[in-house]
């Protein structure tokens, strides 16, 4: 069923009187699963063609505005779309979706000017333009600000010279929300996010990353070398890139928790099932005291992950700034999906070595959400900024 939920704070909007639930399921009953396995074989996976029929369906412009084609709603609903996603059995192509909806777009439908959201937003809600962020860099992934790609403005054009790493949907992508230092300022101060086609001359795919987790998704390097861009291009006013980042990092933290949580619910479910079923010592795993009571304190954990999430969205929607919840949420997010992957991997013996259940396929995937969009460390140091208890200089 589809998110409908109560804090303290506010009463969340229930996205099934918007949009019928069964055909999100349907999609991803008919679409998505019955292929995951091929594409994490492959190492990709049909972004356009997918993308297409979740923009169609309007599943790619949620909160988006009505005028460029979105539903016009709160994000508490992009909230409710990420964590229906989690019933896709895999993690890589929920993460393609997540870029889409909530990594490349947000300051795009925020800031952008109305021509530059006719060219990129329109096509990327309608699903006939796949999209990529351009963020992190080969010495720079959580730390933002030490990025080095530049972007020198010459007439009425930037020409843009560096790289970018991790690049989800790189290899697919038609564009890329590009973070560059435009200017020689403070790297707070010195940073645009610019609009960038991938088919311009002078990007080159350097190579598709393998990775441990995440196989259908790709993820490319790519380089820069005298790139060419509209300066109409630029999102926003110049040198606020760094501040619109942080901004898209808040909603990008908060999909990303909701995405692992209804992943997080299955596994236990599964866990269940497997272990009433596999016997040990002439009785069920799952009749062992320390086997049922560790699946009750995960399933409490993920109780707990929720109502912050919750919480966090219901402020967020208010106007608040959520960036302590969001980094506290994405930090236990990051933390008990790696407990629950290998606690859960462990109940299942032999077949969870493999990779012939969700359970392993987890485990890999899962591993990801303590390092993107901001590694554990760099989480806390946020929440202790926060706290007010980080050592003065």
């Amino acid at each position: 069923k589809m998110l409908a939920f109560e804090c303290s704070t506010a009463k969340m909007p229930n996205i099934s009187t918007i949009i019928a639930t069964n055909s999100f399921i349907k999609i991803i009953d008919q679409e998505i699963n019955p292929h995951v396995d091929q594409w994490e074989a492959e190492g990709t996976f049909p972004a356009h063609k997918i993308f297409k029929i979740l923009g169609s369906a309007g599943f790619l412009g949620v909160n988006k505005p009505v005028e460029y084609g979105g539903l016009g709603l709160d994000f508490s609903y992009n909230v409710a779309v990420s964590e229906e996603l989690g019933n896709i059995r895999c993690g890589g192509v929920p993460m393609a979706i997540g870029v889409q909806t909530d990594m490349a777009t947000p300051a795009l439908a925020r800031f952008g000017s109305a021509e530059l959201k006719k060219e990129f937003l329109v096509p990327s809600i309608m699903g006939d333009k796949v999209a990529c962020l351009g963020v992190s860099e080969v010495g720079a992934g959580s730390d933002v600000s030490s990025i080095i790609t530049k972007a020198v403005q010459k007439g009425d054009e930037f020409v843009i010279n560096g790289g970018k790493m991790w690049t989800t949907n790189g290899t697919q992508a038609d564009w890329m929300c590009l973070l560059a230092n435009t200017s020689d300022g403070p790297p707070h101060r010195n940073k645009s996010l610019i609009c960038l086609p991938m088919n311009l001359p002078g990007v080159h795919i350097a190579r598709k990353i393998d990775k441990i987790g995440m196989k259908s998704s790709d993820t490319a390097e790519v380089f820069f070398d005298d790139v060419r861009v509209p300066c109409k291009n630029l999102i926003g006013q110049e040198g606020m890139g760094f501040t619109y980042q942080m901004l898209q990092f808040q909603e990008e933290r908060l999909w990303a928790v909701a995405n692992i949580l209804t992943t997080m619910d299955t596994v236990i479910q599964e866990t269940i099932q497997y272990t009433r079923q596999r016997k040990i010592f002439k009785q069920p795993v799952l009749y062992h005291q320390a086997v049922y009571f560790r699946l009750a304190e995960l399933q409490t954990e993920v109780e707990l992950l929720r109502s912050l999430l919750y919480r966090a969205t219901a402020l967020y929607i208010k106007g608040n700034d959520v960036t302590k919840l969001a980094s506290m949420a994405k930090l236990k997010g990051g933390r008990l999906a790696r407990e629950l992957s290998d606690s859960c991997l462990q109940y299942w013996g032999g077949m969870g070595f493999t990779s012939d259940v969700l359970v392993s396929r987890f485990y890999r995937d899962s591993r990801l959400m303590s390092i993107g969009g901001g590694a554990d460390e760099v989480m806390l140091g946020i929440i202790a900024k926060y706290m007010d208890t980080v050592p003065r200089k």
